[in-house]
């Protein structure tokens, strides 16, 4: 089967690549042939450009001008980790080569499938744009053909009332509905779509040793992983004293982290799976650094973010019973006990299971 799938492409984060490459790779494993939609709406082309204005407040004759060449050495560093990350992309994202720039655009150049797929990541988000934008919904998609959620993701507890109506009338139109969160499933329910199933992210349909084999690099020395795009003091505060008591160096992968000692911000996907296999504790406020981080077996704590949309790592951490790793002070954290894999891995194969169940069944409609 013929399968296009859409979701937030070339974003420059590690999470939204992995998971892409992931629910394509379980597609064409399975023996079908997938590929993503290079969908670029504005909003989503400004990521590490050398032109971009990310504050509208100096998107203004000469403010504008000031701005970019404030912002330009920083930038030219950054195009070694956009490099990295295009390279991943060329190398295990099979995409079209048509770019398509709005909904529209998809309508008027349809790109023929048998089935279509939108998902994973926070593509429901409506604090974002990518929440509002029909195409994340399969709008584009004709309706003699399957349209399916994988694993779409709102990240919110809540949608505002002013983007019900919308939200209720496109996901009526799937043919097959799946997200990531169970407060995803309580949204639609509360909408009248009852007819939904809470799915795990597309990382978890790959084995651990898929992951290992073929991203996996060694690291010798003994560190502590930091994922952090809060500058969170609490996350400092713990990593501090990890490193005070066993002698763990601090390694990140944020470029907003100071108090690193390796901060490897311009590297690509391969680099952040490693950092997290080998570290001797993950601390983050990061979904897929959490995800991995079951996925490999780590200890590893989860810290509240400060922008309200906790409830991917919340409900991920409660499916598998352990939402004790879920903290907002140092007290908890001292109070953590060891995870035990043994004890938590028949949940989550289940839910693995689960989840594989519910994607190949709904290709079959």
């Amino acid at each position: 089967m013929k399968i296009n799938t859409i979701t937030c492409h070339e974003v420059y984060n590690h999470g939204a690549s992995l998971q892409e490459y992931a629910l394509l790779y379980y597609l064409n494993s399975n023996g079908h042939q997938a590929q993503t939609l290079h969908y670029k709406p504005p909003y989503l082309s400004g990521h590490l450009s050398l032109t971009a204005v990310s504050n509208p407040r100096f998107d203004k004759p000469i403010l504008k001008q000031l701005y970019l060449v404030a912002k330009l050495p920083s930038r030219i560093k950054d195009l070694k980790r956009k490099k990295a990350f295009d390279l991943f992309s060329q190398k295990y994202i099979p995409t079209g080569n048509e770019e398509y720039t709005s909904n529209q655009e998809l309508k008027n150049k349809l790109p023929i499938a048998d089935a279509y797929i939108c998902g994973s990541d926070q593509i429901w988000n409506s604090f974002f744009q990518n929440g509002k934008d029909p195409a994340f919904y399969l709008d584009f998609a004709p309706d003699d053909k399957l349209k399916i959620s994988y694993a779409a993701s709102f990240a919110i507890d809540a949608i505002d009332e002013d983007i019900k109506p919308f939200v209720r009338e496109k996901v009526a139109r799937l043919n097959a509905v799946g997200v990531r969160e169970t407060s995803g499933v309580k949204i639609l329910n509360e909408l009248g779509l009852t007819d939904v199933e809470q799915v795990l992210d597309p990382v978890f349909l790959l084995e651990s040793e898929h992951w290992e084999t073929k991203f996996v690099h060694p690291i010798s020395e003994k560190y502590v992983f930091i994922y952090d795009f809060d500058s969170n003091p609490l996350i400092m505060e713990i990593a501090l004293k990890l490193k005070k008591e066993k002698g763990y160096k601090i390694y990140t992968v944020n470029n907003n982290i100071t108090y690193a000692d390796k901060n490897f911000w311009l590297y690509g996907p391969e680099k952040f799976l490693s950092l997290i296999y080998h570290s001797q504790f993950n601390i983050t406020n990061s979904f897929h650094a959490l995800a991995f981080s079951i996925i490999f077996k780590k200890q590893f704590c989860v810290v509240n973010r400060t922008d309200k949309i906790n409830t991917r790592m919340r409900d991920l951490l409660g499916l598998f019973g352990i939402g004790k790793n879920l903290i907002s002070k140092y007290s908890e954290f001292e109070k953590l006990e060891d995870i035990d894999y043994l004890l938590i891995q028949p949940t989550i194969d289940k839910s693995i299971s689960n989840s594989k169940k519910f994607l190949l069944e709904s290709l079959k409609k």
